[in-house]
């Protein structure tokens, strides 16, 4: 039956011919109002073909608010819920618990998607390889190529070629207790899963890595069969059909605020993209902010002064003459030196003393006998003379020195 309905897109094949490849559109937007190549328009148009008449709805509001608030999940009639696109990212996790509620109800989900989220994955306890996931243009895209297979012999047709924007992209681990094997490829010579029935709950979910084979191209080029063999596999119930154009109005995001992120992060290129840019954003600031720093104020350090005071202070001693108080010091400073650095009692100025302090000093007992008789004679005078201040100087830096 789907074949007598697909012959009024004939002039859609024709008018893809006509149009040269520069001007068609390509890009795979799997968009249910799109007629371009890779456009979900007459797989949307024909589900109530495939599911003989049933009520199909386009979704019109993102699927959590559906959920929630039309109280589907709690309806005793049994539906179907569609959705082909390139990846599962636009459903948040609180959308993704909803349809696993959905499903545990009774009802079933039908996901055809490059890319499932990973809520979705640890959930139903699968994980996917995808071997062409950095491939993105459009002449990468056309070399890809593959024959999809479907296990149920009861179909008069089993195999099935495609010739273009095919991914090696296929269903990795699953739990073999709750999940089918539907349909297969080759990859490399080995069959792998690429369309799976994972059971949960009272439901069950049908799973295909490769939504390209349900688009606008493969339904115009003899592979209409192959998309209402898989949809034979859903009950015959009426259908929710999701284009994932709407966010939540209701459901709190907190937890998917990195998606964006996230996305980036998955594709490589547009990784160094971000790298890049945050990059040459901070440098930007870097240089900028130093261009306009304001300058720096040179604070001259604080002098050491005392070489000034104590020449003030030695010509204030010359001035006036009083060479008997500069002796005084000289001595004082001696002894003080004596005692500090020999370790030596200068209250007796006697001949033991003067023993020790030439043996510590290392300065000869002749020497160090007459700077000790030096000390004590200018000691007793009241008066001295600039020639003796000259003299004990001398004598005592020659000691010190030694």
């Amino acid at each position: 039956m789907i074949l007598q309905h697909l012959k009024k897109y004939a002039p859609l094949l024709l008018l893809f011919l006509l149009i040269g490849c520069h001007k068609t559109d390509w890009s795979e937007n799997f968009k249910e109002k799109e007629k371009s190549p890779f456009g979900n328009y007459i797989i949307y148009n024909e589900a109530e073909t495939l599911f003989k008449n049933k009520q199909v709805t386009l979704l019109k509001q993102n699927i959590y608010d559906y959920l929630m608030l039309e109280s589907v999940i709690d309806s005793v009639e049994i539906k179907n819920y569609v959705s082909i696109k390139h990846n599962g990212f636009k459903y948040t996790n609180g959308s993704t618990r909803e349809l696993l509620d959905f499903v545990a109800k009774g009802n079933n989900v039908f996901l055809a998607f490059n890319n499932f989220r990973d809520t979705l994955k640890s959930s139903l306890k699968f994980t996917t390889n995808n071997l062409d996931k950095d491939v993105y243009d459009v002449k990468g895209l056309k070399k890809l190529e593959g024959t999809f297979e479907l296990n149920n012999k009861s179909f008069s047709k089993t195999s099935f070629s495609f010739d273009r924007n095919i991914r090696r992209n296929y269903f990795l681990q699953y739990n073999e207790n709750t999940t089918s094997i539907l349909g297969t490829f080759a990859v490399d010579g080995e069959k792998v899963p690429n369309f799976v029935k994972i059971h949960y709950g009272e439901g069950a979910f049908y799973l295909h890595t490769q939504p390209i084979a349900f688009t606008n191209y493969y339904l115009l080029n003899g592979k209409e069969e192959y998309a209402a063999n898989v949809f034979s596999y859903l009950p015959n119930a009426d259908v929710i059909w999701d284009p994932q154009i709407k966010s939540s109005k209701y459901e709190d995001k907190k937890e998917d605020d990195n998606n964006v992120f996230k996305f980036f992060l998955e594709h490589p290129t547009l990784t160094w993209f971000l790298f890049v840019s945050l990059i040459g954003l901070l440098l930007f600031m870097l240089f900028n902010a130093r261009r306009k720093q304001r300058p720096i104020p040179i604070i001259k350090p604080l002098q050491n002064s005392t070489v000034e005071f104590t020449q003030t202070i030695a010509n204030l001693y010359l001035k006036e003459q009083d060479h008997k108080n500069l002796v005084d010091k000289k001595i004082a400073y001696f002894l003080e030196k004596v005692r500090s650095k020999y370790l030596l009692d200068t209250s007796n100025l006697n001949a033991d003393f003067i023993e020790k302090l030439a043996s510590k000093s290392g300065n000869d007992l002749q020497r160090t006998k007459y700077l000790v008789n030096t000390i004590i004679a200018l000691n007793k005078k009241t008066e001295c003379l600039e020639e003796e201040l000259i003299v004990l100087h001398k004598m005592i830096e020659n000691f010190l020195n030694k």
